[in-house]
Order: structure tokens, then C-alpha cells, then sequence
């Protein structure tokens, strides 16, 4: 067998690259884990591998080494494609950055129609904070490895425009500073990022900007989808996101919804402590 720092994985977009336990040992930390569990599941993980192992696979592997140890950690490592749940449509996942966006102090609406200076436009979340407004669209993905290119900040750019064009003829905009936002769950190609510097577009993506993507906001406001969590089946995340429920904190005050979806009050109890304890910022792991 390869040594583990020589075996080739294939990544989720079809590229391949090399193994690495410290990079797989710092996303399982970066879900609060302990470097002594992070070690040890990747230790695990070892003689499981072979050439062309997929990213998937291992991630499969190690979420349910984590799980059998603490499922809270096991649902924070669910991030990913628990956001990658909040489908069919990309609704859920509007409403959950409009979430994430109303806990860090901006007034917020969901899926407005706007006028623009030639058409209407469905925005998906509009933002105010202090002088600035912004127009935010969100490009929902739910296949792992798919790209934002540059065609989706270039035709962002021309809704923004249109609708800037109609904003700042309004007395109560006189005053304000507007923007343009693309918000992915995935990835933005080299040049979609160039252009949106270039542009004065606003990206955010699962890692990008550095320490403010999507996957840090998240973490560090604790704001984890209720498709996180691994107590509820993927029939009882759909009924919660039908009703309108996307984040664990939510969760916390609808047990009578639970209860009306017919789940057991044991179940029940099991499913708000795994939602609290992912959402809280006090795991132990966290304090070292």
C-alpha cells in the first residue's frame, strides 16, 4: 500500500491531489473536535484508503467515525452538505442568509420584486445597515465541486446597475451607499472574483473572502441549517424546511412542531439537545 502523504484523491470537481491527514485532522477541529479525536479518526481513516478514493467517500468515513463519538461535532462537520440539503429550491437557502445577515444587525427582506429603470427583478435578499443598501443574489448549489463562473457576477452586475439606476432617485437613497452581492454555498472561479473586485460586486462564498466567508460566518455566529443535524431524517428536514424552519435556534422553539410531525417526545428531546449544543459557541474543545 502508498504511503497516506502519497495517495492521489479525487476531489468533488474531478481534479485529483494528494492525501493529507493534517488537512483532513483540521477540518474535523475546525468542527470542535480535540486534536487527540482528530487524530485518531484520521488514524482510522488510514488503511481505508486507496488510489482514486473520493473526497466524498472519505468525508462519508469520517463523519461517521465522529458521529459514533459525539453527533453534536458530527453535525457541525455536516456543514457542507447540510447546506447543500436545503433544496429542492433555493428558497430555504435566501432565508438562511437572510438569517445570517439579521444577526449581524441588517434590516432585512426575502425574494422582493424591484424596480428597476427597464424591468422588474425578483431580488432574493435586500440588506440595510447604517447608510448602505445592498442587493444580494444567491446562487444555491447542491452538488459538491460546482462552480460560480465569471457569467454569474457579470450578469449580477447588470441587475444591480438597472436597479441602482431606479434607487438612487429616491429621495429616502439620497443618502446611502448601494451595492451588489453574490452569495454561493460553493466555490468562484479566479476570474469571477476578479471581476467582482473589478466591479465593486460584494462575493461571498463557502471559503472565500478569507476569515469572513460563508463557512466562517457561520461558525461564528453558530447559525447552523436544521439539515445539520443528525438526529432528524432527510423526510423530517424536508417538513421543517416546508414550514418554513431552516436554523437549529429556530428549532429550538417549535417542539410542538416536532411533536405534530409525529416524532416520539424521546426523539424529540434528543433532537433539541443536538440542536442547542451545535449552535452554542461553548464547546470544550473550542476553550483550548
Amino acid at each position: 500500500m502508498e504511503k497516506d502523504d502519497q495517495i492521489t484523491i479525487t476531489k468533488a470537481s474531478g481534479e485529483y491531489a494528494l492525501f493529507s491527514a493534517e488537512k483532513l485532522e483540521r477540518s474535523l477541529m475546525n468542527a470542535g473536535a480535540s486534536a487527540d479525536l482528530a487524530a485518531s479518526i484520521a488514524d482510522e481513516i488510514r488503511p481505508k484508503l486507496y488510489a482514486g478514493i473520493s473526497t466524498k467517500k472519505i468525508y462519508r468515513i469520517a463523519f461517521n467515525l465522529l458521529r459514533n463519538a459525539s453527533s453534536p461535532l458530527a453535525a457541525r462537520y455536516h456543514l457542507k452538505w447540510g447546506i447543500m440539503e436545503l433544496g429542492p429550491s433555493g428558497f430555504p437557502f435566501e432565508k438562511f442568509i437572510g438569517e445570517i445577515l439579521r444577526h449581524q444587525g441588517y434590516a432585512v427582506k426575502v425574494g422582493e420584486i424591484v424596480a428597476g429603470k427597464c424591468v422588474n427583478h425578483e431580488v432574493d435578499v435586500i440588506a440595510e445597515k447604517d447608510h448602505h443598501h445592498f442587493m444580494i443574489e444567491c446562487k444555491y448549489h447542491n452538488q459538491p465541486g460546482t462552480i460560480s463562473d465569471v457569467k454569474i457576477p457579470l450578469y449580477i452586475q447588470s441587475r444591480f446597475k438597472d436597479v441602482e439606476a431606479t434607487w438612487i432617485k429616491m429621495p429616502q437613497h439620497n443618502q446611502k451607499i448601494h451595492q451588489g452581492w453574490v452569495v454561493t454555498n460553493t466555490k468562484f472561479s479566479r476570474d469571477a472574483i476578479q471581476y467582482g473586485n473589478c466591479a465593486g460586486l460584494k462575493l461571498v462564498g463557502w471559503d472565500f473572502p478569507i476569515k469572513d466567508s460563508l463557512k466562517d460566518q457561520i461558525s461564528r455566529l453558530g447559525l447552523y441549517p436544521v439539515t445539520c443535524l443528525t438526529k432528524l431524517t432527510k423526510a423530517e428536514k424536508q417538513q421543517l424546511l416546508e414550514r418554513n424552519v431552516v436554523l437549529c435556534k429556530e428549532l429550538c422553539h417549535h417542539e410542538k412542531m416536532l411533536a405534530s410531525m409525529g416524532i416520539k417526545n424521546s426523539r424529540i428531546r434528543e433532537i433539541l439537545n443536538e440542536g442547542r449544543e451545535i449552535c452554542s459557541q461553548l464547546i470544550k474543545s473550542e476553550k483550548h
